[in-house]
């Protein structure tokens, strides 16, 4: 599935093919200038965002937004209420216990 791609190997020469230079007189090694790398060709097709597909796609992202807020508001909501009535119920079963204690 997913394959990964290795650069084409060093073509530099080994120590032992470079050509000894002679003792006799000393010589500077002219400095070597590599190609400039070429960036690899895709086969994948590029895509073109054309004025239609670009509000397409706006909108779909607003969308998107809109329905994730909806759920997170919606959840947030339930808990309050949640919280609203377990307090309710702390309160009320409070009332009836302390009743329940003055009837004794």
């Amino acid at each position: 599935m997913l394959t990964p791609k290795y650069p084409t190997p060093d073509t530099a020469p080994t120590p032992t093919t470079m050509a000894q230079p002679s003792t006799a007189t000393p010589q500077v090694p002219a400095p070597q200038t590599s190609p400039a790398p070429v960036a690899p060709v895709s086969n994948r097709p590029t895509v073109q965002l054309t004025p239609g597909s670009a509000l397409a796609l706006a909108a779909g992202g607003g969308a998107v937004v809109l329905v994730v807020g909806a759920v997170l508001v919606s959840l947030l909501l339930a808990v309050a209420i949640t919280g609203v009535s377990v307090a309710v119920v702390a309160v009320v079963l409070r009332l009836l216990v302390k009743d329940l204690n003055n009837h004794r």
